[in-house]
């Protein structure tokens, strides 16, 4: 463990670095039409459904608070309680690995595989493997993922990438995904329509026989309690049930920061989290189980502990709080950027505000330095946060850390330097009124900045002006 916490990590590595800047990539997705409809329906629908349930809970902010003073308390211990977790699980019969990062990670997963003989794998949905590019892995060691999730098969079978934490498949409408299904899915019906519990049925009757005859399950874990060596997987379609219980080997990929200390603890994620996400009171499935069971589900469970960068995340006193994320998806649901660019336009696996804020951090500000301004900073992340993180807070930080042209150095540097000397103030502010000749655009270099916005428009006298005005 002291790969982790006694010394610094390495930055992420795995499917966090865009290919390109988050503005050309939403300039290219605000242009499909039939994308922002999609995204559109989709995340009005899931804010209306999480908005009615949560309005059921007199004490949701009361909640709120307990879910970051949690989290927060979770991070100050976090190497006493990652030892005492894997003290428990190991206590219960399973085996626990360290992954410093991605490649790490995925040699640890491929080699479990492997070792079982097996030459396919049947998966959960998981952030964490997806973080990491495990299927890409798996595939070149000659070992088949097969996606267990809808979404997750629907993007998998389309070979496309997700573009929301919760639901993978948003950017795709119900015609969409016949067409992937006719097109890709082994004996499927050449007469299917694209009813949705017509879709349905057609990949439950494509999974039945892999669930049935594959060894071996690889899981992400929404909580590991600290207390007991106990995982946790929420899941609203039962096909995480299937993947934890039929084979006979399970692997968990979980991230360090999804440990908490007690059960008590999981008591308040659990009716934060449903709300938050899918607007259910509870969601359908949730799945608990510690170390191995003799003669009752997987026979041999390894938990993977994931680093990939969390550790120089945990480092910083502001952008910790990124790590307090339980993956619920609330901030991409309300955020209006989201909403008209789609998940694709961040180059990450985690989109929307929280990949704004948790992706460059991963990786180095640097590697992704464009995702912090992907915000008009309204707020609405936080409002809607289950556990109370502060994205705007976050993104002023690390746009504070992105490298700036050195003429717009230059310029906040000359700004500093008059807001601290009275009578430069004064005189800039007089000069200001000027502005109002120049219209709504400034001319280069200063082009760049108005040519997103509106210059405004200049107010007839200065707050000193009418201070002195009000005195007389």
């Amino acid at each position: 463990m002291t790969t982790f916490l006694g010394m610094p990590a390495p930055r992420g590595v795995g499917h966090l670095r865009g290919d390109e800047s988050f503005p050309r990539a939403a300039h290219k997705a605000l242009a499909n039409d039939q994308l922002r409809r999609n995204l559109r329906h989709a995340t009005t629908t899931i804010r209306e459904k999480s908005g009615r349930v949560i309005a059921e809970l007199p004490d949701w902010e009361e909640l709120r608070v307990a879910g970051s003073a949690i989290k927060a308390d979770t991070m100050a211990r976090l190497p006493e309680l990652l030892e005492q977790l894997e003290e428990r699980v190991t206590a219960a019969g399973g085996v626990v690995h360290w992954a410093a990062d991605a490649n790490e990670a995925n040699t640890i997963v491929t080699d479990l595989v492997r070792a079982t003989g097996s030459e396919r794998v049947i998966k959960i949905k998981s952030m964490a493997t997806q973080e990491i590019g495990l299927n890409e892995a798996l595939e070149a060691a000659g070992i088949q993922p097969v996606e267990t999730d809808l979404a997750e098969l629907i993007v998998q079978l389309g070979h496309d990438q997700p573009s929301h934490i919760l639901v993978p498949a948003i950017h795709r409408n119900r015609t969409e995904i016949r067409d992937i299904f006719l097109r890709e899915m082994p004996g499927v019906d050449p007469a299917l329509t694209d009813d949705p519990p017509v879709l349905a049925a057609a990949a439950r009757r494509y999974l039945r026989e892999t669930f049935l005859s594959t060894k071996v399950a690889v899981s992400g874990a929404n909580f590991g309690i600290a207390e007991t060596g106990t995982l946790s997987v929420v899941e609203s379609e039962g096909n995480g049930r299937m993947c934890l219980t039929l084979p006979d080997t399970l692997i968990t990929v979980m991230g360090i920061e999804k440990v908490l200390p007690t059960w008590q603890d999981l008591e308040v994620f659990l009716q934060l989290l449903p709300r938050a996400s899918t607007g259910e009171r509870m969601n359908p499935y949730t799945s608990m189980w510690t170390g191995v069971t003799p003669g009752d589900g997987p026979q041999d469970f390894h938990l993977v502990l994931l680093d990939n960068g969390r550790t120089a995340v945990l480092a910083d006193e502001v952008g910790r709080q990124a790590l307090h994320c339980i993956r619920c998806s609330a901030c991409l649901n309300v955020c209006p950027v989201y909403e008209r660019t789609g998940g694709h336009a961040y180059g990450s696996v985690y989109p929307g505000p929280i990949g704004a804020v948790l992706s460059p951090q991963l990786t180095g500000v640097e590697d992704n330095a464009s995702l912090p301004y992907a915000s008009s900073l309204c707020g609405a992340c936080f409002d809607a946060c289950p556990v109370r993180i502060d994205i705007p807070e976050i993104l002023v930080h690390l746009r504070n850390q992105a490298p700036h042209p050195r003429t717009e150095r230059a310029a906040m540097a000359a700004v500093a330097y008059t807001m601290d000397h009275p009578a430069l103030y004064e005189a800039a502010q007089h000069a200001a009124k000027l502005s109002k000749y120049a219209g709504k655009r400034l001319p280069p270099p200063l082009s760049g900045w108005t040519a997103s916005r509106d210059l405004p428009a200049p107010p007839s006298e200065t707050f000193r002006d009418w201070w002195e005005s009000r005195d007389e």
